[in-house]
C-alpha cells in the first residue's frame, strides 16, 4: 500500500461547494494504508449553506477519516508541528481566501497551521484548489505557491471556462497520485489539465 505507516493531514477549507467531492477521498487515503488527520477551518465549523448544514460535514469528515476528533482549533493543531510531525499536508478543497493568506504567511486557522508547521518540518504540502479567482486576483497568489519549495499542486482546470471564467477547480481524483509523488519529492504532471465537461 503506497501510504502504508504514512500520516497525512488532511484539512478541510469552505468551498462548501466542493465538500461532497473532496471529503471521500479522505476514506480512500485510508484504504491506501495512510493514518489521516483531519483539520477544518472555521468556516466548516459554523457554516451552514445550501450545499449542507455544518453539523452533516463534520459527521460526514469523522466518517471518512476514522477519528473521532476533528481538528478545529490551533491550539489543536500546533503539536503537528515539532511533536507530531506529518509525513504529508493535503488541503482538499483549497479556498482563494486560503490560499492568499497561505502564500503570503499567514496562519490563522487549524489549516493554515498544520501546512506551515509541515512546511517547517520539511515535509510536502499538497493543494487541491478550488477559487473563483484563480484566474483573477489569486493568480499572483497560485503561482507563488507553485514556486514554493516542498508545495505541490493536485491537477487543476476551469471548470466552467463560460459562466466562471476566471474559476479554477483540482481534479479531486487525482489527490492520492499526487500525493504519492509530492512524497518523493516530485510534482504530478500535468498540473493543468481540462476539467470542465459540457
Amino acid at each position: 500500500m503506497p501510504f502504508h505507516n504514512k500520516k497525512i493531514g488532511f484539512g478541510v477549507t469552505g468551498s462548501h461547494c466542493t465538500l461532497e467531492e473532496a471529503i471521500p477521498y479522505m476514506r480512500e487515503l485510508r484504504e491506501k494504508g495512510a493514518d489521516v488527520y483531519p483539520f477544518i477551518t472555521p468556516t466548516v465549523l459554523k457554516t451552514d449553506t445550501k450545499f449542507g448544514a455544518s453539523e452533516k460535514w463534520l459527521k460526514e469528515i469523522k466518517k471518512a477519516s476514522g477519528k473521532e476528533e476533528v481538528i478545529d482549533s490551533i491550539v489543536k493543531a500546533e503539536p503537528f508541528g515539532p511533536k507530531r510531525p506529518l509525513d504529508a499536508m493535503l488541503v482538499a478543497p483549497m479556498t482563494g481566501n486560503s490560499i492568499s493568506r497561505f502564500a503570503n504567511a499567514i496562519t490563522d486557522s487549524p489549516v493554515l497551521m498544520a501546512a506551515k508547521a509541515t512546511l517547517r518540518n520539511q515535509r510536502p504540502v499538497v493543494l487541491a484548489i478550488s477559487t473563483n479567482d484563480a484566474l483573477g486576483l489569486n493568480g499572483a497568489n497560485i503561482m507563488k505557491l507553485m514556486n514554493a519549495k516542498n508545495v505541490y499542486f493536485v491537477p487543476f482546470g476551469q471548470d466552467h471556462p463560460f459562466k466562471k471564467p476566471t474559476s479554477l477547480v483540482a481534479r479531486m481524483e487525482d489527490i492520492s497520485a499526487t500525493l504519492e509523488e509530492a512524497l518523493s519529492g516530485r510534482q504530478y504532471q500535468p498540473v493543468i489539465v481540462e476539467k470542465y465537461k459540457d
